[in-house]
């Protein structure tokens, strides 16, 4: 992986370099911290005057954990102790079931319009148990959340899944474009090659303006075609990787940074979390603190040489539990305060 040459500049110059950013992203290997960092990422804005929505889109949900109270249910809540920040746990379940009674619906209408002798019902739990039935459902709660919420406010930060599915995600702006554009021209031959067949054009072509097909993939398109102006512009949205300085972790970091740019999704940067602190470790530290801090240094020293300049922000290792709001205000703190003079060894 190759690290375009940039000044190196922690969390918060950068992002008041970057003012009109809008829409945060975190990924990373699953327990990397991604829920940690993205309540961070949250609270700071929240601190600093911004009105702030912090999304998880993490299958098993962990914000209610994190600020230990109940943000469940899929409803837009308001966090108790920080203002201005409101929090969503994303519920696709209404979403896939609406996905499974549209399908229903097209592929009945479809299989009559055919003449296909096979009931809709036979193909919907197929197509229902691919992986991509629910990040297809996924990605749609988020192009909701950015096109009915952007008015509202002026920060929102998504906290994703495991990095491979956040990738996947987040590609599906380009994918579904390019499904679509295909698709709508596949529709059109077929119902012109129907226009040509019919004794009677007046109906045929009745028949064409009525297409749910039709309009469902004009629509989507529409859809589609609005979120992908706004993931695909770099002064809008910015996808922050968060690694622990571990092999495996950082090995991930790497391998996805060039296929999210090839997404056409910016990179913000990358957040080290759970570093050990130097004064931690030498005041009465065990043998095995000391010998976790020097196997953190040659890990922290390969991520400075592979991505030194894309580092926003070191994350300590806390001596309690991350949970609750004087917890999640410390990451905000340390968020806001790292910068690389102060190197990544704490």
């Amino acid at each position: 992986m190759t690290v375009v040459a940039e000044k190196p500049v922690g969390f918060r110059e950068y992002v008041e370099s970057h003012e009109t950013l809008k829409y945060f992203f975190t990924g990373g290997k699953g327990g990397v911290g991604k829920t940690i960092a993205a309540a961070g990422i949250a609270a700071y804005f929240a601190n600093n005057g911004k009105r702030v929505l912090l999304a998880s889109l993490n299958p098993v949900h962990s914000l209610s954990s994190l600020f230990e109270q109940d943000l469940s249910g899929g409803l837009i809540k308001p966090v108790k102790g920080i203002r201005n920040l409101d929090a969503v746990e994303v519920d696709i379940t209404d979403k896939v079931n609406s996905y499974k009674k549209q399908l229903a619906d097209r592929l009945t209408w479809f299989l009559k319009w055919a003449d296909i002798p096979m009931k809709a019902s036979e193909f919907i739990d197929i197509a229902a148990t691919n992986p991509a039935f629910e990040e297809s459902a996924m990605f749609d709660a988020v192009v909701d959340i950015i096109l009915q919420q952007k008015e509202n406010y002026d920060k929102i930060v998504f906290d994703c899944a495991a990095v491979a599915n956040a990738v996947r995600l987040l590609g599906l702006n380009k994918i579904y474009g390019l499904w679509l554009r295909r698709m709508i021209k596949s529709r059109e031959e077929a119902l012109s090659l129907r226009v040509k067949l019919s004794f009677r054009k007046e109906k045929a072509m009745e028949e064409i303006k009525k297409d749910p097909l039709m309009a469902d993939l004009i629509a989507l398109e529409g859809k589609i075609n609005k979120a992908s102006a706004i993931l695909g512009d770099p002064s809008q949205t910015a996808f922050f990787f968060v690694t622990l300085p571990l092999a495996l972790p950082i090995s991930v970091v790497e391998r996805f940074i060039n296929m999210v740019r090839g997404f056409n999704i910016a990179i913000g940067g990358v957040i080290v979390n759970g570093v050990l602190r130097k004064d931690l470790v030498a005041e009465g530290g065990t043998e095995y603190l000391k010998n976790k801090y020097e196997e953190q240094k040659r890990y922290l020293k390969i991520i400075e040489e592979k991505m030194g300049p894309l580092v926003r922000a070191v994350i300590p290792l806390y001596e309690t539990e991350i949970a609750g709001i004087d917890m999640i205000m410390r990451i905000s703190e340390d968020l806001a305060t790292w910068t690389p003079e102060k190197g990544l060894l704490l």
